[in-house]
């Protein structure tokens, strides 16, 4: 089958092979034929060493599909099922799953290190975080793919999987916004623009999108900002909307130590910061003793927007189905990511299905 391969994380090229071979399906695993993939930002965190990845690898980990073979031990699903597939998978069993906190869980994490999900040619090759949704085929472990409606397009299936679990979750499920709040979300890409939704299905009074790239004001407004600014035009419309108290909540959606240091800033005392992007590990945050005590506010990390994609998933596509949540619009909301997005045209998904901000 062909996929998009990545052979270096030193030169980030990433090339077409149509000699690829997922490995499986074994005990407890599914084969998926990948009907829709998006370009996330991580993906391209993963491509330059942002995040870590082994190599070589193929890249995608917000996707949907058809299963079309199980392995053995793997009852709940069966060939011709349409799934989402969860780069995140909880075991149901581990210490994190047992309290509750199913997106802490370990289990598959591992194993997506060490275990190759592909052949190139003879070579074994990794699936990012598990998956490797640039290829026409994938093995994923049974909990890595949740059976959703037949009648769900694969287009807004794939959005769930990552970008809108994330940035929605992150609203409902971390902070849990209350009705009245005020909100700021740093950071208006695919992931901020569903966590500008999340606030407003959370019934945030006053929600407020914060990006440098002009285009995107626009969009944070469409998908139910109250207003829209440039991170410089921020401290001014804080005073203005909430007498320079700050916002009761701070959403960082991009993974810098600049955009977490103005996250702070823009939250009140006593308010919530929420960090969704997912930065570098060799970058730090600084802060002082004295204003993590003073100020009173709650850092929040949110991985996954805190999600149990058993349970999440149908919660995503229930409030897409009563026209609460709008996920076709945010397919067409889509930037260009030079040869990944080429990659995902050759290999037949379509077109990038989210939109993807890069912060310089």
């Amino acid at each position: 089958m062909r996929a998009a391969i990545l052979h270096s994380i030193d030169d980030e090229k990433i090339d077409i092979r149509d000699d690829v071979t997922a490995v499986g399906p074994g005990p407890g695993q599914v084969r998926i034929r990948v009907r829709a993939a998006g370009v996330c930002h991580s993906d391209l965190s993963a491509r330059n060493g942002g995040l870590p990845q082994p190599v070589p690898a193929i890249l995608g980990h917000e996707a949907a599909g058809d299963v079309i073979a199980v392995g053995d031990g793997v009852a709940d699903l069966a060939v011709g099922d349409r799934v989402i597939a969860s780069w995140l998978p909880p075991c149901g069993s581990c210490p994190s799953c047992l309290r509750g906190e199913p997106y802490l869980c370990m289990a598959h994490v591992i194993a997506a290190y060490i275990e190759p999900r592909f052949l190139v040619g003879d070579t074994p090759a990794f699936g990012m975080a598990g998956c490797g949704a640039f290829a026409e085929e994938m093995v994923v472990p049974q909990e890595g793919a949740v059976k959703i409606a037949a009648d769900v397009p694969y287009e807004v299936a794939a959005l769930v999987g990552c970008g809108v679990m994330t940035g929605v979750g992150a609203v409902i499920n971390t902070a849990r916004v209350e009705p009245g709040a005020t909100v700021a979300v740093i950071g208006c890409g695919g992931v901020g623009i569903a966590a500008i939704q999340g606030a407003r299905l959370s019934g945030a009074a006053v929600i407020v999108g914060v990006d440098t790239v002009e285009s995107k004001h626009e969009a944070a407004r469409r998908f139910g900002a109250t207003h829209a600014v440039h991170p410089d035009q921020l401290a001014g419309l804080s005073a203005e909307l909430t007498g320079g108290e700050g916002f009761d909540y701070a959403f960082e959606v991009v993974g810098t130590p600049q955009t977490i240091r103005a996250a702070w800033t823009a939250a009140r005392r006593g308010g919530t910061v929420v960090v969704v992007g997912a930065g570098r590990p060799d970058q730090q945050v600084e802060f002082t003793p004295f204003e993590l005590l003073f100020d009173g506010k709650k850092m929040l990390g949110s991985l996954y927007g805190s999600a149990d994609v058993r349970r999440d998933y149908a919660r995503m596509l229930s409030l897409w189905r009563a026209g609460r949540l709008d996920l076709e619009g945010m397919i067409t909301q889509r930037l260009k990511l030079d040869d990944l997005d080429h990659a995902l045209g050759a290999l037949g998904h379509g077109d990038v299905i989210r939109q993807v901000i890069i912060h310089d």
